[in-house]
């Protein structure tokens, strides 16, 4: 399975801590050997979701990760991070880098939106006295330049559009609404999720007001690039406050409290065998307060102090967790040949795993892992359980499953 087949793009302003939050989320503090990870574009890199591995639960003694990562019992599972170009004001318009900042938010699953929860950036990036701004409506400002780009661009040309729809007779509302967002990337049960909500689905496109288009392009961009606000700089004075104010006003989306940069530093550490710390953990150990030099010994105790015990954890981990777990509800498989060992035809145990929607099937997964298996899946064994189940049955988090296909034609 390739790596990172989930994208996630991180949002920002510039000076709000989007690029910290990016090195700090793929410096990862184990050696990486032989990883399958694709070769990617200078501004995508490999983020890690994190799950308790299947093999502890199943009381094994190891297991031989292929695709991810393995921890100390915690599976790190990859997923690309899109660090998409600076924000400005006017970016659907085309101001700053608008043009291309609108078409990386194109190719995201979901958006990690990070703000500077101290408020010490302005609406340009430029660094000002902490509380200076508000981060409220620095998230209001990205979610709005994102609305307008998917608006301006669905208006054009819109009443020719409706008439050859109403016109066509034979058109399926669904198919022609999901061919003209094609370009932003959203998934056709949206589409269709949107219609039905809204009753827009009964109505020809000739007869849509403004206001419904605005609805439609409001509930198809939360549902098709769903949002997590990553509130960042939260060891700085005041920041608190305002991180309870993001979640009172944007109570429809997730917000993490973040520190990148403790992150970052707790990272770097971790590989120079410092301290000992697993990205994603509530605390961290110092392995040789000797061979740190007291300005870094009084840098960690802080981390502890402002960021780890007030919010038990970086929020780093916690916010790549939050967009693949929560947001877009996925859950981790383990599929595997040998279902008595939980092993690959190489006898490696539990080597892959792979994130799938939540209400995914064994076809659904066998798909995933090759075409050629979803056409011919016949059933598939429950590792866990032993049992033989069919393609209705519904995958739960954690189940290591075996695929069984028609002979030869795998």
């Amino acid at each position: 399975m390739e790596a990172g087949s989930i994208v996630l793009g991180l949002v920002g302003k510039t000076n709000v801590g989007k690029s910290t939050f990016f090195a700090a989320a793929t410096e990862v503090p184990v050696k990486i050997e032989n990883r399958p990870f694709v070769t990617i574009e200078p501004n995508v890199g490999v983020g890690y979701a994190r799950k308790r591995c299947a093999h502890v639960e199943l009381g094994l003694p190891r297991c031989d990760p292929v695709n991810s990562l393995c921890i100390e019992g915690w599976r790190f599972i990859p997923v690309k991070l899109l660090d998409v170009a600076g924000l400005v004001p006017g970016a659907h318009r085309g101001r700053g880098l608008g043009n291309r900042f609108l078409d990386d938010v194109r190719k995201a699953d979901a958006l990690l939106l990070v703000v500077d929860a101290s408020g010490s950036t302005d609406p340009e990036g430029v660094p000002v006295k902490p509380g200076s701004y508000d981060p409220v409506e620095e998230v209001g400002l990205m979610l709005g330049e994102i609305y307008e780009w998917m608006l301006q661009n669905l208006a054009r040309d819109w009443e020719r559009f409706a008439r050859r729809v109403d016109t066509a007779g034979n058109v399926d509302l669904v198919t022609a609404l999901s061919q003209r967002l094609s370009g932003f990337e959203i998934p056709r049960g949206v589409v269709a999720g949107v219609l039905e909500e809204t009753g827009l689905g009964e109505k020809r496109l000739s007869s849509w007001s403004r206001e419904d288009l605005r609805l439609f392009v409001k509930l198809v961009l939360e549902r098709g690039k769903p949002a997590v606000i990553l509130a960042n700089k939260v060891d700085v004075p005041g920041a608190e406050e305002n991180v309870e104010r993001l979640g009172s006003s944007y109570p429809g989306i997730p917000v993490v409290p973040a520190s990148a940069l403790a992150e970052l530093m707790l990272r770097r550490l971790a590989r120079e065998g410092r301290v000992r710390y697993i990205p994603g953990d509530p605390d961290f150990t110092v392995k040789d307060p000797g061979g740190l030099g007291g300005k870094a010994l009084k840098a960690l105790e802080l981390v502890r102090e402002r960021v780890m015990k007030r919010w038990g954890g970086t929020g780093v981990v916690q916010a790549i967790n939050t967009a693949v777990f929560d947001v877009l509800d996925m859950i981790a498989v383990y599929p595997v040949e040998d279902p008595n060992r939980y092993t690959d035809r190489e006898g490696r145990i539990l080597p892959d795993v792979i994130l799938v929607k939540r209400g995914s099937t064994p076809r659904d997964l066998a798909y995933r892992i090759h075409t050629d298996l979803g056409k011919t899946f016949l059933y598939a064994v429950n590792a866990k359980t032993k049992q033989r189940v069919g393609e209705g049955y519904r995958l739960q988090d954690g189940d290591v499953v075996k695929i069984v296909a028609a002979a030869g034609k795998r």
